[in-house]
């Protein structure tokens, strides 16, 4: 066993220890690029996903050094045609980054450095190799291991792009690592060298420095997961099956941790958050800990033209459309705000639904951090009404009319207004955000179908919450009444006919003239 060639599967048998939900069919789809030209695969996502846990099942899966047949024989791959043909067959290079780039400086030359390690590693595992000389690249030593032995590599480098990331922008050093890679699975010899090479990382590689670097790479991305969006991350049924297991409420991990539209998957979790959760007995933020924040912060007070607004609509519930075609997935080069909504979508602060073209912030758990960062950039007036929005949920609850239009109007500062109020939509998004922290208890809906037209927003209280639901409806130079008289003719109440509790109708109006809002609340 060395330490990067047939390290063994003792990484994915602690996994196997613990809880594990099976994502193995990945192994069958990698398995199905082998010795084709679709052999070099590029897993990208944010962090906490599966990356590196998935990457050392490959790792257990193929290595030659080991027997891993119990590991994988109750898991779904077992019963794919493909498991008995490919099980440890390979000798397996694993490189984790993430390893390296403590120990390299920026004047240092890393892609040789890692390559020297290796190459190292390599000539242990197959000491009756003739011919090798020191001035061999690593690519030239695999390959006449191959000519001498027969044996091919199945190469895996887990979070490939953290050279790019730890390292200043522009170094040098990252335009040899680029390089390096384009060297190595470019040549005409890494076809016979490796039986298929896989990456994982968080930014997609096709556009990374120069433009025709790498794309022999099929990328499943977060933008473009292709047919593995259900390999990373967890779906609605698997966490209905970990809640059921361990006693926990499956609406509490829903509210917090779903939210995520991955490629056809309309409803994917965060796995790491859903499992801390687990291991804790308490659904919180866990995503601190991914250690982008401070990207984050950095990225939201750029100040391209509508940026700031959309990230209030955001906020609020709303999305954005986004085009993600023009980020060059270096997260240093960021030239519009397609690119800020695209890098946030590849972080995990953002969800992207490819079919509307649209980004939002997909769960309560991101939301919080996406917050926090709204407060460290000093957004006053945008803190003021989050810190608020407790208070006028608690007002509306009280039926205090008076409280509920001074809440709002506060909202909308004399001085600088949060966005635009130019027309009934912008007034639904800023009330939308006035009432945020009404989400830890209801579930929140703008425009939804309901009885005989569209109330513009429904609270519908969660399971065990003693509340009433709230229909909000909103006016733009009419008045309160006008929204109440429209609740009551659209037969708003219908849509909740299954929930026995009370329910508000509240109209609200903005009167562009004097910049005053006005209330109106009734009991259905």
């Amino acid at each position: 066993m060395g330490t990067y060639v047939n390290i063994g599967n003792y990484a994915f048998a602690s996994i196997r220890n613990g809880e594990y939900t099976d994502k193995s069919e990945l192994i069958d789809t990698v398995n199905g690029t082998l010795f084709t030209e679709h052999r070099f695969t590029c897993v990208t996502r944010s962090r906490r996903f599966g990356k590196s846990m998935a990457a050392k099942m490959l790792c257990a899966y193929y290595d030659k050094s080991c027997d891993s047949r119990q590991l994988f024989c109750d898991l779904k791959i077992s019963e794919c045609p493909s498991f008995e043909k490919h099980l440890n067959k390979y000798s397996v290079i694993y490189l984790d980054m993430t390893d390296f780039t403590p120990q390299f400086s920026e004047d240092g030359n890393v892609a040789e450095e890692i390559q020297q390690e290796l190459k190292e590693d390599i000539l242990l595992a197959f000491p009756g190799v003739k011919d090798i000389k020191e001035k061999n690249n690593l690519l030239i030593t695999l390959l006449k291991i191959t000519e001498q032995t027969g044996e091919q590599f199945f190469l895996i480098i887990d979070e490939w792009d953290a050279i790019c990331r730890d390292l200043k922008p522009g170094s040098p050093e990252i335009d040899k690592y680029i390089t390096w890679l384009r060297s190595m699975f470019k040549s005409v010899h890494a076809a016979r060298v490796f039986a298929g090479v896989y990456l994982t990382g968080i930014l997609p590689i096709k556009k990374y420095k120069t433009q025709s670097a790498l794309n022999n790479f099929w990328e499943y991305s977060m933008v473009m997961p292709r047919q593995m969006d259900t390999f990373f991350g967890f779906t609605k049924d698997e966490v209905k099956t970990l809640c059921g297991k361990y006693s926990m409420e499956f609406e509490e991990m829903e509210k917090w941790y779903d939210g995520y539209r991955i490629g056809k998957q309309s409803s994917i979790f965060n796995p790491s958050s859903v499992m801390q959760a687990i291991v804790s007995r308490e659904c919180n933020s866990y995503w601190a800990a991914t250690g982008a924040y401070d990207s984050v912060a950095q990225y939201i007070r750029m100040s391209f033209d509508g940026l700031k607004d959309d990230i209030i609509k955001m906020l609020a519930g709303g999305r954005c459309k986004v085009n993600t075609t023009s980020f060059v997935n270096d997260m240093s080069i960021i030239n519009n705000k397609d690119d800020v909504f695209t890098v946030l979508i590849h972080l995990g602060y953002l969800s992207y639904d490819r079919d509307r073209e649209e980004c939002y912030i997909p769960d309560k758990e991101v939301g919080r951090e996406m917050v926090n960062a709204v407060n460290a950039n000093n957004w006053t007036v945008v803190s003021k009404a989050l810190a608020a929005s407790e208070e006028l949920l608690n007002a509306t609850l009280a039926w205090d009319e008076e409280a509920v239009a001074g809440g709002i109007e506060r909202v909308h500062d004399q001085e600088t207004s949060i966005l635009s109020y130019n027309n009934e939509n912008s007034l639904s998004c800023v009330l939308s955000l006035a009432y945020y922290a009404a989400r830890n208890n209801y579930v929140f809906h703008r425009e939804l179908p309901t009885g005989k037209g569209f109330a513009d927003i429904v609270l519908i209280p969660r399971r065990h919450v003693d509340s009433p639901a709230i229909l909000l409806e909103l006016k733009y130079n009419k008045d309160a009444d006008t929204a109440i008289r429209q609740i009551l003719e659209k037969n708003y109440s219908g849509i909740l006919s299954d929930y026995k509790g009370d329910i508000l109708s509240v109209g609200i109006n903005y009167d562009k003239n004097n910049k005053k809002h006005s209330c109106k609340i009734l009991r259905c």
